[in-house]
């Protein structure tokens, strides 16, 4: 096809990528003055359904489609460059094949924002008017200076010490801020003046906006010696990178076993080479002791993804890794899509955790797409946990990764010794409070004593999950979600974790209006509450999304790591990673909590949960020690993570998995339907599941048809959903029929709206 490789296109015709719901692209002509100019992975202006949309070029073709007799033109062209390289768009084009989702969606998830200039440059052609812009416009922030040196030679030039200063690091790092400069010498904007001048440094006005990952100076380290296990690792991957070999690993070590120091030995090795990688972590916010361990390693030459960053900060950071001047990335999912120039090795830490999919939108998971990129960039993937998840370690097994092991903490340190409590003889500790049983508030007294620290582990956070009125006996519900609220005793409140609805907690009873409500369960709120009235000397902090808005996940971690806090109660977030030398008690108020959900992976969440949790005792000096507290003391998640045994549970698992067909015995895939009307939402639901049926896979038995039934939330935020699932262990014959769903949800099915979810979790 001409025009399809990444070469100007010199074909009259190009089809476009546009974000729009349809899974197709779309035919536009080049007008005379931009034949040349366009390339594949080009950002262009175009109309579209009286509409002005950005959209991306993705091929050229020398006549029109069948069918069709004539075509709009490409309105203009918004960068000089395309947005994406051609390895950086191949990968996307597989991944939205992959997904079945719009090449056009997934195309505008992973670009930067549109420049501002362009749009400028179109209003003057009178294509935008001059109240329109196009989404993702960039907004205004405080300024600085850019720089950049022209490329003339300084031979000859008769330079002063500053001014040499400056030439001398942009021969270092090809562009400098001038915030920068003004650290390292006196009044730089002077001398980037003079410089220019002299035709030997140009510079721009761009924005900025302080990243708190970058705000405090880090101190150099110096990398540990390795053990033997890390060695071994180490030696494997930088063996593989010289090589040029795409090959996939998964680092499996214990918890403290050293996996980030063998990540950022493999990424010390392709910078040498000059190439660059990508580190996934599963929420960067929570990790802010893993970046400052980067830019203790690599300084700041870095390119940390995050949410908080501003537009401009964002295009910035994308240009830089575009242009080689940064060769690393670090974020959550969306950093899989960083345009590392020569990138050579992937590395997704945590792969287990279920944050790396997707579930709004372009769906896909973080961890297997990693896989992909990899692939198609020829670079090395590692994939690292402590508790891996089922399927990549069947993977491992099989032999389509190879398996590093680090059964050691690389400290020395010995792995905490876990007691497991039984709430039904442990019914309540010397406060009365079901959560707190009599071990438990032993241990915290010990720990407390010692002058040690302790993490409390509770994933519901608010006061209490649920309330039911007293008078008649009816639980507070969201009026638009299938939800009870949550009591939130600090803000007086009523709330839905879904669609954020509140009532004040001293609000009438929607069914009888009395006003007086019984707490039903436990949440952080009221364990911290609990530990505080318990331990009146012991500095208590709570973790949860309620503290953790802006800074506040690392101001609360700094003090857990000054030694300010004594106990940290909280959720999830508490197992993410955190590396603190004097917490020496993990406590885990209900260990059983997750095993009610209704998931075949809920085993395996509640294993990983607990040993990821249990992980973050012990890990300098001191030994740990680890208090499960549960109803269930037998079930196999919860007594293997005591023994730190993950092959015994990844066994009991497979099997189970292996008898009734799911992952990695099979494959999956959700549709999704919802409406705004309950009857709706069942009727096209069940049209889908009957269109579904007559494709003979279904009818013969080789793809299994699950549904429709409503969701486990079946209303959230005011719409009502119902699911299907397709099940098979033939991959091919699977996405046959997701096909034949996927042309049916294509055709439209008014009111309601549906989706499709590869692989869902």
């Amino acid at each position: 096809m001409p025009g399809s490789g990444f070469d100007p296109i010199a074909a009259p015709y190009v089809e476009v990528a546009l974000p729009v719901p349809l899974r197709r692209v779309f035919t536009y002509g080049v007008p005379e003055p931009l034949r040349g100019q366009l390339r594949c992975g080009s950002r262009v202006a175009v109309s579209f359904n009286r509409r002005k949309l950005a959209g991306v070029v993705v091929s050229g073709r020398d006549d029109l489609p069948d069918g069709v007799k004539r075509a709009l033109t490409v309105a203009g062209l918004l960068e000089a460059e395309p947005v994406f390289s051609p390895e950086l768009l191949r990968f996307l084009e597989q991944a939205a094949k992959y997904y079945m989702h719009p090449l056009g969606e997934v195309l505008r998830a992973a670009a930067p924002a549109l420049p501002t200039g362009a749009m400028k440059r179109l209003r003057a052609d009178g294509f935008l008017e001059a109240e329109e812009s196009l989404p993702g416009q960039r907004v205004s922030h405080p300024t600085t200076w850019r720089i950049e040196s022209t490329g003339r030679s300084t031979q000859g030039v008769r330079l002063g010490a500053r001014q040499a200063a400056v030439m001398g690091l942009l021969g270092e790092r090809g562009s400098l801020l001038l915030d920068e400069l003004r650290r390292q010498i006196k009044d730089p904007r002077a001398v980037v003046r003079a410089l220019a001048d002299k035709d030997l440094v140009s510079f721009e006005e761009v924005e900025v906006h302080p990243d708190p990952f970058f705000r405090s100076p880090v101190k150099r380290d110096v990398p540990p010696a390795p053990n033997a296990a890390q060695q071994h690792a180490m030696d494997a991957i930088r063996d593989a990178i010289e090589r040029r070999s795409a090959e996939s690993f998964l680092l499996h070590g214990v918890t403290g076993s050293g996996k980030t120091e063998v990540y950022l030995r493999a990424i010390e090795e392709v910078r040498k080479e000059g190439a660059g990688a990508i580190l996934l972590v599963p929420e960067i916010a929570l990790t802010p002791q893993l970046v400052g361990r980067f830019r203790a390693r690599f300084g700041d030459e870095i390119a940390v993804l995050h949410s908080a960053l501003t537009t401009r900060q964002r295009e910035d950071a994308w240009q830089s890794l575009r242009r080689g001047r940064v060769q690393v990335a670090i974020g959550a999912r969306s950093a899989l899509f960083a345009p590392v120039e020569a990138l050579r090795l992937v590395v997704v830490d945590e792969e287990h955790d279920p944050s790396f999919k997707q579930d709004e939108g372009f769906r896909y998971h973080a961890r297997d797409m990693a896989l992909l990129r990899a692939q198609y960039a020829g670079a090395v993937c590692v994939l690292g946990s402590a508790t891996p998840s089922v399927e990549t370690y069947h993977r491992a097994n099989e032999g389509r990764l190879r398996l590093l092991s680090l059964p050691s903490r690389a400290t020395g340190a010995t792995l905490p010794t876990v007691e497991i409590v039984d709430l039904r003889r442990h019914r309540m500790g010397p406060t009365g409070h079901p959560l707190l049983s009599r071990p438990l508030h032993a241990a915290l007294g010990r720990c407390l004593d010692a002058g040690r620290q302790a993490i409390l582990f509770l994933n519901r956070r608010g006061y209490a999950p649920s309330v039911r009125c007293v008078g008649c006996g009816a639980l507070a519900e969201c009026p638009a979600c299938s939800v009870a609220l949550t009591e939130h005793r600090g803000q007086a409140v009523l709330r839905c974790h879904y669609c954020d609805f509140r009532r004040p907690i001293a609000a009438p009873c929607t069914s009888c209006g009395e006003n007086v409500y019984q707490q039903l369960g436990v949440g952080t709120e009221q364990l911290q509450q609990a530990v505080e009235e318990s331990f009146p000397k012991a500095r208590v902090a709570r973790l949860d999304r309620d503290t953790a808005s802006g800074q506040g996940v690392e101001l609360v971690l700094d003090r857990l790591r000054r030694g300010e806090v004594d106990v940290l109660v909280g959720t999830q977030m508490v197992t993410k990673g955190h590396d603190i030398a004097g917490v020496t008690l993990v406590g885990v108020a209900l260990a059983d909590q997750s095993l009610a959900f209704p998931d075949f992976r809920a085993a395996e969440r509640t294993f990983q949960l607990l040993a990821q949790v249990a992980g973050r005792a012990g890990r300098a000096e001191t030994p740990g020690e680890v208090v499960l507290q549960t109803y269930q003391p037998e079930h196999p998640a919860i007594r293997l993570a005591a023994e730190h045994d993950y092959e015994r549970f990844y066994a009991e698992e497979v099997e189970a998995r292996r008898e009734v067909g799911y992952p990695p015995f099979a494959r999956l895939v959700g549709v999704r339907v919802h409406s705004g009307a309950e009857g709706d939402a069942r009727r096209v639901s069940q049209h889908l599941a009957d269109t579904a049926r007559q494709h003979s896979a279904v009818r013969e038995g080789a793809v299994q048809l699950l549904g429709p039934a409503p969701a486990p939330v079946a209303r959230l935020r005011g719409r009502y959903h119902y699911r299907l699932l397709l099940k098979s262990p033939d991959r091919k014959l699977l996405r046959s029929v997701a096909a034949l769903l996927a042309a049916r949800i294509d055709a439209g099915l008014s009111p309601a709206h549906a989706t499709l979810d590869i692989d869902p979790l």
